[in-house]
């Protein structure tokens, strides 16, 4: 019986090797987590171009400039617009196909990769 009260709780090693995996899972999230809330954002300012009657979107130009615009104010600097989306105009509606992958590098050649992928049917205000 006196061998039991030494095997309660982990090992100095078992609680090294948890922090190094919970470590290791919040860097990844810390890495991933910016991407999802800037394509969050620029998908909010494609479907807002319905809804805001004040910036009468009624071309393809103009559709473009209403989202650069919500990407200066959302401090979405890292993307090239004009390779991640492609807008056509179709029946009064825009038709915003959104796509593009970004890379982060996690540790020496491993790289964590999102992808973004999604069409937006956008009627005229």
């Amino acid at each position: 019986m006196k061998y039991a009260r030494s095997q309660k709780g982990m090992s100095l090693l078992g609680w090294l090797v948890i922090l190094a995996v919970v470590a290791f899972l919040a860097s990844a999230a810390f890495k991933v987590i910016p991407h999802y809330l800037d394509y969050y954002s620029l998908e909010k300012a494609i479907t807002s171009v319905e809804t805001d009657k004040a910036a009468e979107v009624r071309s393809v130009p103009e559709f473009y400039s209403y989202v650069s615009k919500a990407m200066l104010i959302n401090g979405i600097r890292d993307l090239n617009l004009d390779e991640a989306m492609d807008v056509k105009l179709e029946n009064n509606e825009f038709r915003a196909h959104l796509k593009y992958e970004r890379r982060e590098p996690l540790v020496q050649n491993i790289d964590l990769v999102v992808k973004f992928d999604k069409e937006f049917r956008v009627r005229m205000p």
